[in-house]
């Protein structure tokens, strides 16, 4: 989402969520990978250890978004 062209929030409309592991690295991972891109105002972030699925293709969905 962006306000006065600026990146100040990212909604994440679906994510794997079928089993409990998918479920505890989401959790984890997603407010951190949002946090970074607000801060960064890019999708240019580091990949959160233990959830290198999950960054990777959040950084293409959001760069995918932005474009």
């Amino acid at each position: 989402m962006y306000s006065g062209g600026q990146l100040v929030d990212v909604q994440i409309i679906s994510y794997p969520d079928g089993d409990n592991k998918s479920v505890q690295i989401n959790q984890r991972a997603l407010p951190t990978l949002i946090s970074a891109a607000v801060s960064a105002q890019s999708a240019d972030v580091s990949t959160v250890s233990g959830a290198t699925y999950t960054s990777n293709s959040y950084k293409a969905s959001l760069q995918s978004a932005i474009d």
